[in-house]
C-alpha cells in the first residue's frame, strides 16, 4: 500500500478529515474530532497508529510481530504502530476500519446514528 492509498482509505470513512497538529510531516485523521489514524505518510517504511481492543493489540503483535508494535508515543495498551509494507493491504485496511470503528463506537449515539454506524 502507498503513502497516497493509505490517506485515501483514511479519508473514505464517514466524517474523516486530516488534519496537521504536530506538523505537516504527520498526517492524522480524525472522525468529528476524534483521533483513529496517525501516520508520516512520506517516512521510510511507512508506519500508522492505529486504536485497537487491548486484547486484540496483543494478539496483533505477537502474531505480527515484525509488522505490528505498540503504539510509538501513544498509549501503548489502546494503540498500534503498524508497517503498512509488512502486512497484505486487505489486511492493513482492515485495521484501519477496526480504528475507525472503536473510535465511533465510543462517540454519542446521536452522532454514530449520524454516521450510519450503530
Amino acid at each position: 500500500m502507498t503513502p497516497a492509498e493509505l490517506r485515501l482509505l483514511c479519508l473514505s470513512f464517514n466524517a474523516a478529515v486530516e488534519e496537521f497538529p504536530f506538523g505537516p510531516q504527520t498526517s492524522v485523521f480524525k472522525v468529528l474530532g476524534k483521533m483513529f489514524a496517525l501516520s508520516g505518510l512520506d517516512a521510510r517504511p511507512l508506519t500508522v497508529n492505529l486504536k485497537c481492543d487491548p486484547e486484540d493489540a496483543i494478539r496483533l503483535r505477537r502474531e505480527h510481530e515484525d509488522a505490528v508494535r505498540p503504539g510509538w508515543h501513544m498509549n501503548k495498551r489502546h494503540w498500534n504502530t503498524v508497517v503498512v509494507g509488512g502486512l497484505p493491504k486487505p489486511f492493513v485496511r482492515e485495521l484501519v476500519e477496526d480504528s475507525y470503528d472503536l473510535v465511533v463506537a465510543g462517540l454519542p449515539r446521536a452522532e454514530r446514528l449520524r454516521l450510519d454506524r450503530p
